[in-house]
């Protein structure tokens, strides 16, 4: 299964004809707080953030509404086991987004023609629509967080502005680490990082532990001296840059290890690359003074 996002495909070629499903349709229900027979998860009530359709109702509840609300389609069939994961995590996002986004649930086997028209070979199969058409879609079940990612890149594509929610599974990866358990921090950071291999806090934090590992039981003033005393001891120089860091120092820590760079060959010289580079992860990409560092960085080494 590929990593489900918006990119360019036949759906933003218009490849997918609707036309046949714009009909005047009726003011369609919400789904009420229980979930309709054979529902899998079923729909949450208070304000519209999860609603069955059917194809009486299509045209409002999805082309209508899509012109102003991103609506993300959920085909699904009451037999079918792989929806009953995916649905309730849908239904839940889809409340959590408190309304920036509406899903849209069909039961193909109640509406084998709007299935038909999306082209619907398996399910559970999902689709973005914004500015009445489809934008994106994939099938099968996905990570959680995976699926965050696929609906921010959804409000995006239609214009909503929306502050992304923390993923609840970073906040206890952070709270291990900030209460010294980097052994727990270490496993959530992992797990995080094994559903989202690129997501940057995680690797943010995953590099925050092993900073925090290094300077255990280190003298912060005696390695920094340690390290003015010996300019090419390439150990005590990586020492006295994870203090530095650790001292609000980011920079100064940057130049150092720059600098040994430049003075080094070999494995060593790498040893220092590797360590400078993880101590770009924790500080960010953004990071004006990470910029500035790998700049020096590139010169040093070629």
């Amino acid at each position: 299964m590929s990593d489900p996002r918006i990119t360019s495909s036949i759906f933003t070629r218009g490849a997918v004809d609707l036309s046949a499903l714009r009909t005047p349709a009726p003011s369609p229900t919400p789904a009420q707080a229980g979930p309709p027979a054979g529902a899998p998860g079923g729909a949450v009530g208070g304000g519209v953030t999860v609603i069955d359709v059917n194809e009486a109702t299509f045209q409002s509840e999805v082309l209508e509404r899509s012109l102003n609300t991103p609506v993300v389609v959920d085909f699904w069939a009451e037999w079918c086991e792989p929806c009953k994961q995916l649905s309730p995590v849908l239904e839940r996002l889809a409340v959590e987004g408190g309304g920036a986004w509406v899903l849209a649930k069909i039961d193909v086997d109640a509406n084998p023609r709007i299935a038909q028209m999306f082209r619907v070979q398996g399910i559970p199969m999902v689709y973005a629509v914004v500015g009445g058409q489809p934008i994106d879609a994939f099938s099968g079940v996905v990570p959680e967080a995976q699926l965050r990612q696929w609906i921010q890149a959804v409000l995006k594509a239609g214009g909503v502005t929306v502050a992304e929610p923390t993923d609840p599974r970073l906040d206890e990866a952070d709270d291990a680490l900030m209460s010294g358990d980097l052994d727990a921090a270490e496993r959530a950071y992992r797990k995080i990082l094994a559903d989202s291999p690129t997501d940057a806090a995680a690797e943010a934090g995953l590099a925050q532990v092993g900073l925090a590992r290094r300077v255990a039981g280190a003298d912060p003033q005696a390695a920094l001296a340690a390290a003015e005393a010996n300019p090419d001891d390439v150990d005590a120089q990586l020492l006295a840059a994870d203090i530095e860091v650790l001292s609000g120092l980011a920079e100064q820590a940057y130049r150092r290890l720059v600098g040994v760079v430049r003075r080094t060959a070999g494995d060593d010289r790498e040893k220092v690359r590797q360590h400078l580079v993880g101590l770009f992860t924790i500080a960010g990409p953004e990071d004006p003074a990470v910029a500035s560092a790998r700049r020096a960085l590139a010169s040093a080494l070629f």
